[in-house]
């Protein structure tokens, strides 16, 4: 079974892997359902999806109308308030229930999207007053590419966000500044109880130009076992941090149990060693492969 901690100052015991629902995007409901018997096995208890993701609230219903166990995080790219509250209802109606616990503001990095979110009259202004009303618990923010940490940063200046998401393995950390961003991220985070959940832990590369055979994520995932132990293990030796698993969920059942198991910090000579063989290069470069 996969560890449990304290998601931030929620109150929540998550699953240190929480299921990443961008996953069942493009699945059929008797192909969600197969996954969830994969979540039990190793005590998956934190789902997080996005109004983006396809039919993926869609296929989250029919689990959340029959048990109430799972924390279930959601999220909004609208940055104007009546555009997050129609976003926030419309997600509500699609996974069947009345409330959730946790929102986020979807990718919020761009300088005018973040004014307009921060701003009088905009998205967080309007999911705070919607937690006011009890249709969310939390509220978080959510990010791509070599510039969220920083951004995340400016954003907890301005809102008491509960919960933070980036990008985290072994050669984003390479980059010198992204490091040191994250570094001050995490130390400001922990300090205020903020959540951290990390994406792309089991990233391999951007998809290579010709034919590379089915294609279920925008990015290429590790497929090899021992790799993906190690980078999983990589990320949970940080406390604190949360692992969102990939949004091809062919390597799903790799990745719980390489949580779930032993994890034996890697060492850089063994992380450098996967980077060589499997090609494993950084998703991001702060300029034209910053958006997905």
């Amino acid at each position: 079974m996969i560890d449990r901690q304290l998601f931030g100052r929620t109150g929540h015991e998550s699953s240190r892997a929480i299921f990443g629902a961008a996953a069942l995007a493009r699945a059929t409901q008797d192909q969600a359902d197969a996954v969830l018997p994969v979540l039990d096995e190793f005590g998956v208890n934190h789902l997080d999806v996005a109004a983006s993701y396809g039919d993926a609230e869609l296929r989250l219903a029919p689990w959340l109308a029959a048990r109430d166990d799972f924390f279930v995080a959601t999220k909004t790219g609208e940055r104007d308030g009546d555009g997050a509250r129609k976003s926030l209802e419309r997600s509500l109606g699609r996974l069947g229930v009345d409330s959730i616990d946790l929102i986020q503001l979807h990718n919020l990095v761009e300088p005018d999207e973040w004014e307009l979110a921060h701003g009088k009259g905009g998205a967080v202004e309007a999911l705070a007053r919607a937690r006011d009303e009890g249709l969310v618990r939390w509220i978080g923010v959510t990010g791509h590419g070599l510039r969220i940490p920083a951004m995340h940063l400016r954003s907890l200046e301005r809102f008491d966000y509960d919960s933070v998401l980036f990008p985290l393995n072994h050669s984003l950390l390479r980059v010198d500044d992204y490091r040191r961003d994250v570094e001050s991220l995490m130390a400001v985070a922990s300090e205020r109880g903020v959540a951290m959940q990390t994406i792309k832990a089991v990233a391999r590369r951007r998809w290579p130009d010709g034919p590379t055979g089915p294609r279920h994520s925008w990015y290429e995932p590790l497929r090899d076992v021992a790799a993906i132990g190690r980078a999983v293990a990589f990320t949970l030796a940080m406390p604190s941090v949360f692992l969102n698993s990939s949004s091809d969920r062919s390597v799903l059942r790799a990745t719980l149990e390489a949580a779930s198991g032993p994890r034996p910090e890697p060492n850089d000579e063994d992380l450098d060693a996967d980077e060589r063989q499997w090609g494993i290069t950084p998703l991001f470069d702060g300029n034209e492969l910053e958006r997905i």
